[in-house]
This record gives C-alpha cells, structure tokens and sequence, in this order.
C-alpha cells in the first residue's frame, strides 16, 4: 500500500479542512435538480450554482500561487462582488459538479506538493493571511471555503433537503 505525501507543517490544518470540504459540498448538491441550484432565498442570495463556481474559481487561483495552471472560460462569472447573471449563462450544474471533482483532484495533489518557498513567501496581493505568509492565506481560504460550505448547506436545507451532517 502507498504511504501517503506528508502535507507541510504549516497548510497541514488547512489542506484537512479543504479534503473535507470536497464531501460536504457535494453532499449539499446531491439530488437537487437543476432549478433548485438556481433558487435563492432573497434577491441579493447568491445560488449554490454561483457559490460552488465561486470556490471552484478560489481553489484555481490557489492552484495559480502553487505553479499550477488551472481554468475555465466560465470562471470570471463567480468573483468576488460578482452581479448574478441570467441562468443560461452560467455552465450547467453538471459541468460544475465535473469541475469541483477536477479542481479537487488537482488541488490536493498540489497541496501536497506545495513548495516550502512559496509557502514562505508573502503574497502577491492583497489578501487576507494569517501569518502574512502564503501559508496564512491557505489557512485563510480554508475558513472562506468553510464559510460558503455552510451556506451551501443552509441552501439545501432550505430547499427542503436533509442536513449535510449530523
């Protein structure tokens, strides 16, 4: 049997909140149907559909600062401050299942990998970390990620699905 990589010391908390991020936000997807990935609870609610794109597009700019190039021409669609757009616009859920189980795959292969330099490094923008290293800002986006994994639960729960754990 394989020995599995050693994680670094410091993303090792992170990159075991990531693994299990990957199964609850599945799980919060199971069984919908396409138009309950699209339903809100309010106007300004963001959807599952654009919350799943928009970690899908996180986890691909953390694949970015690891040396590790990864997209989609959809991408764009689920920045930060990002308006909603019409629902053909957005790839199907299908395609966006497909992509998380990909980005998935690459990013924990690339965690595992991650070099000591650059996770010692500071980062090239502006964004939050806990050690003003990039270690920090994968320890930062493991609780961002965490965050929109609770309100991909919350949504399923309010479509009148059963919880995602517990």
């Amino acid at each position: 049997m394989p020995v599995a990589p050693e994680i670094a010391p410091e993303i090792a908390t992170a990159a075991a909140i990531y693994r299990q991020n990957d199964g609850l936000l599945a799980k919060s997807w199971a069984g919908l149907t396409p138009e309950e990935w699209l339903r809100q609870p309010g106007q300004s609610s963001n959807h599952l559909l654009w919350i799943v794109g928009h970690l899908i597009l996180v986890r691909s700019v953390m694949l970015g600062i690891l040396g590790t190039s990864w997209s989609r021409p959809w991408l764009p669609l689920f920045g930060r401050g990002a308006k909603l757009v019409e629902p053909h616009e957005y790839p199907s859920p299908e395609e966006i299942t497909t992509a998380w189980q990909d980005i998935s795959v690459a990013f924990a292969s690339a965690l595992e990998q991650a070099p000591a330099a650059v996770l010692s490094a500071p980062p090239a923008e502006k964004i939050p970390t806990f050690d003003g290293k990039n270690s920090g800002l994968f320890g930062f986006l493991a609780f961002h990620e965490s965050y929109h994994v609770g309100q991909a639960a919350y949504l399923r729960t309010w479509l009148g699905h059963d919880q995602i754990a517990g």
